[in-house]
């Protein structure tokens, strides 16, 4: 399973309640997801395809306030295969203390530039998501 992402929230992270803004929240989630797909190995052999993941639907659920200085973890697990899409499940806690701060169902399908519509999670597709699925 990939490392978590560590992030420190900065200045700019926060609304003016000094909490970190809802909207950067799904910034933290993209980028432990990147880092999901590099530390797995796979995202080379996507973009050497010209496949992209896109994302569908995101299902976010906020439990606590960050705020500046915070060190946050995001852990982000593949957690379901279908035939068109895929779901990683993602939480983020904060470092110091492990409490729940947001956690998170991202939709995403696997697309091509010259093929209409998402890509069947088949083949060496549904092979290279299948080594980053969660371990039950």
């Amino acid at each position: 399973m990939p490392q978590p992402t560590r992030i420190k929230v900065r200045g700019y992270h926060l609304d003016l309640y000094g909490h970190v803004n809802n909207a950067r929240y799904l910034e933290f989630l993209e980028e432990a997801r990147w880092n999901m797909m590099e530390e797995g190995g796979q995202l080379d052999w996507f973009m050497q395809q010209r496949l992209a993941l896109v994302i569908s639907r995101i299902d976010i659920q906020y439990k606590r306030p960050a705020s500046m200085g915070d060190e946050l973890l995001v852990d982000s697990v593949l957690s379901s295969l279908a035939e068109r899409h895929g779901v990683v499940t993602q939480r983020i806690v904060r470092a110091d203390n492990g409490k729940l701060v947001a956690q998170a169902d991202v939709t995403f399908a696997v697309i091509h530039p010259d093929q209409p519509g998402a890509q069947p999670m088949a083949g060496e597709i549904a092979e290279r998501l299948s080594n980053l699925l969660e371990e039950r």
